[in-house]
């Protein structure tokens, strides 16, 4: 080994040494590991970690994707995307949302993340505030620190939402310094959706201070038991002037692997995010923007067919997750996670959320993500984005592991 091998930390940059790793992409690989240690056991890993659809991209979007190929649609596209799409991304805020856009309001991405990564980027400096309401979204605190901010945790209520005197109180204490507040409803980790008095009593506090709001609405299609999706930037023009709303096909049509999100905000914002695109990524993928475009504009009846069964899939694993003593869970109204508290469960042979993740893989052969990743040790996060079958598998094997501990 080299003298240089042995010092290479001493090269890399200060914002990279002390990034996190993703614990749900690390917890995949220790899932695929041991995956192919039982291929010839006929056992398996029962996978409640990764936020993936289980369902294939529908078939009218991968014809489309084809036939953008075989067009020799391949080439450059505009940084921000092409037209054609960014015109049904506006449709569909107008559609959807009641908000009106016109296509230099939108910015499309490589994915809800990078789109999200570009926003951090454009807002904030060094030392530059972010408020992140608990739990969240694993990414969001990394990404403020790749961007030497410093992201900082509002404190949740009861139901797992902001709460909003801690809120006020993290403004008072930080005034001048805060630039960006995240919010994420539907919510991952915690399937909690925010009604629209909750957004309005968020919203007034922002525009109150000149605090400006990320709205990452991913999930929005995903919402059940007839409650309704609201997004915060068509309350007021304030608060739409105020407001990024941030969204994607990953979930919505199972695409996660396309890598198309996209975000509408103030043309200004748009106009210095395409500095970062135009330096960096240079487009989304040509072909993806074209199955995204027939994603938005064509039949929408896949996405009722998944929303539906997520339901059944969430009444079912709340339903096993709340017989399980030690064990409590908010009711998801949304996404497709559960977000069960599992503190009580806490001892000497488990003493933290990492460490009953970690062990339930080992032992039982099931993945969840630890709680910790979301900002919070006493939960774990676990997906229901898998069939009924094998959650049912699941929660037997995680019943039988609570009751050993």
């Amino acid at each position: 080994m080299t003298d240089l091998s042995l010092k290479i930390d001493s090269f890399l940059s200060k914002r990279v040494l002390d990034l996190e790793e993703s614990q749900t992409f690390a917890l995949e690989k220790r899932a695929d590991e041991i995956d192919m240690q039982l291929k010839n056991e006929g056992d398996f890993v029962i996978r409640f970690g990764i936020g993936q659809p289980d369902f294939n991209t529908p078939s009218n979007i991968k014809y489309a994707a084809k036939k953008a190929i075989d067009e020799n649609k391949t080439r450059y596209t505009a940084s921000t995307g092409i037209k054609e799409l960014k015109l049904a991304i506006t449709e569909k805020f107008y559609k959807d949302n009641n908000i009106k856009y016109g296509i230099e309001n939108i910015f499309v991405g490589n994915g809800a993340k990078q789109v999200l990564d570009v926003i951090i980027r454009t807002f904030v400096n060094s030392g530059d505030i972010v408020l992140i309401p608990k739990p969240y979204w694993v990414s969001y605190s990394q990404q403020v620190i790749l961007s030497e901010g410093k992201p900082i945790g509002i404190e949740f209520n009861d139901n797992l939402k902001v709460d909003i005197e801690n809120l006020k109180k993290l403004i008072k204490e930080n005034t001048g310094k805060i630039k960006l507040l995240i919010l994420n409803s539907p919510n991952n980790p915690t399937g909690a959706v925010y009604s629209k008095k909750e957004l309005e009593s968020i919203g007034e506090v922002c525009l109150k201070n000149n605090v400006f709001i990320i709205s990452d609405e991913v999930y929005e299609n995903f919402i059940y038991d007839g409650i309704k999706h609201h997004s915060i930037a068509s309350f007021s023009k304030e608060l739409k002037d105020l407001t990024l709303t941030v969204n994607a096909v990953s979930k919505t049509y199972a695409m996660t692997g396309w890598r198309i999100g996209y975000c509408a905000a103030d043309s200004k914002i748009i106009k210095q995010m395409a500095k970062i695109q135009d330096q960096s990524a240079s487009n989304p993928c040509t072909p993806a923007q074209w199955a995204a475009l027939e994603a938005l504009s064509g039949n929408q009846d896949s996405v009722e067919e998944m929303r539906s069964e997520y339901e059944k899939r969430r009444d079912y694993i709340y339903k096993r997750l709340s017989s399980i003593e030690g064990i409590k869970c908010n009711f998801p109204q949304g996404a497709f996670y559960a977000f069960p508290n599992i503190s009580a469960l806490f001892g000497n042979k488990l003493r933290n959320s990492f460490e009953f993740a970690e062990k339930l893989l080992e032992k039982t052969r099931v993945a969840v993500v630890p709680g910790v990743a979301f900002g919070d040790d006493n939960f774990i996060r676990i997906s229901y984005a898998a069939t009924i079958n094998k959650i049912k598998e699941g929660m037997d094997r995680l019943e039988k592991f609570c009751k050993e501990l």
